[in-house]
């Protein structure tokens, strides 16, 4: 191979440690929520602006990717233990923490400077607001202390929704909080089923996710009342934001599936540990993709015909 071609090849795998340290697939669902957030903000003028919709899916994904490259700066030394993130770039060796931290800095900053400069004052500062509760609150100061760290967490993985909001309407209602509260509630039941499944992973990790401190029934229940308080949340957005059939069809029904995955589980949790939690977390990513692409669909139908 030429000095060339191995420069190359150096350069590429480079850049894609970097890219792993963003969490591509983490930023991926967050995308997922912010078009139809914006569509749904722009009620009764049909898809909003393309270019405006790109600069915000750009600030948002450098924005996400900052908080999740300083959490594998941070979380470097439990990485290592397990199993489910031993192959990140911090653990091979393939990022030093220093390019890591100097990387997480400059794109933060950047998205920041972005969304003010393409956007709005609110949605960048919305998105540091998302990067700093993502990195001090649940990073720093909960994940390691309590097993309520994914609830709070939640709340850092719900900040797309405002921000695309915001991009559109430079401002906040009922509505985008209630979008907000859905993926806040959508969180704990979502996250929790993972945390069963590399339980042990945690528990070597000395990290007190809910599965490792508590039982599986209680986390069973835990995981059916936050499913329920957040098929309730997703109905709430139908007289909030005059939703229409579409998309309360789409509610109840996925809804109601949710919820009987989330019994399931809870059934399961009753005679000891459950053999398959990775059918809800897999699932809920499912629910939480089809409810978002009703939010879109139902206003651009309401757009087309009235």
């Amino acid at each position: 191979m030429s000095a060339k071609s191995t420069s190359k090849s150096g350069l590429l795998a480079k850049a894609k440690a970097y890219l792993a340290l963003t969490k591509p697939r983490v930023i991926e669902l967050l995308l997922i929520t912010t078009v139809p957030t914006m569509i749904l903000a722009n009620f009764g003028k049909g898809f909003p602006n393309l270019g405006l919709v790109l600069v915000t899916l750009v600030g948002g994904a450098l924005s996400a990717g900052s908080a999740n490259a300083f959490n594998c700066y941070i979380d470097a030394d439990i990485d290592k233990i397990m199993g489910r993130t031993k192959n990140r770039p911090l653990v091979t060796g393939e990022l030093t923490k220093r390019q890591a931290l100097i990387f997480a800095l400059v794109i933060g900053i950047f998205s920041v400077a972005w969304l003010w400069l393409t956007t709005n004052f609110l949605a960048a500062m919305l998105s540091l607001c998302a990067i700093l509760f993502y990195v001090f609150v649940y990073t720093l100061l909960l994940k390691r202390r309590t097993p309520q760290n994914i609830v709070w967490g939640g709340a850092a993985g719900a900040m797309p929704a405002l921000i695309g909001w915001a991009a559109v309407t430079n401002g906040l209602n009922v509505s985008a909080w209630l979008l907000f509260l859905i993926i806040f509630l959508w969180t704990p039941p979502h996250y929790w089923p993972l945390s069963m499944r590399y339980k042990d992973d945690y528990a070597a990790a000395g990290v007190p996710m809910l599965p490792v401190v508590r039982s599986p029934r209680v986390v069973g229940v835990q995981i059916v009342l936050y499913s329920w308080a957040l098929v309730v949340s997703t109905l709430l957005l139908i007289p909030a934001s005059g939703m229409g059939l579409i998309y309360s069809i789409a509610a109840v029904l996925s809804g109601g599936w949710f919820l009987l995955e989330a019994t399931k589980l809870y059934n399961a949790s009753k005679s000891g540990e459950v053999e398959s939690p990775m059918r809800l977390f897999h699932g809920s990513i499912t629910y939480l993709t089809v409810l978002f692409v009703a939010i879109a669909v139902d206003p651009l139908l309401h757009f087309a015909f009235f």
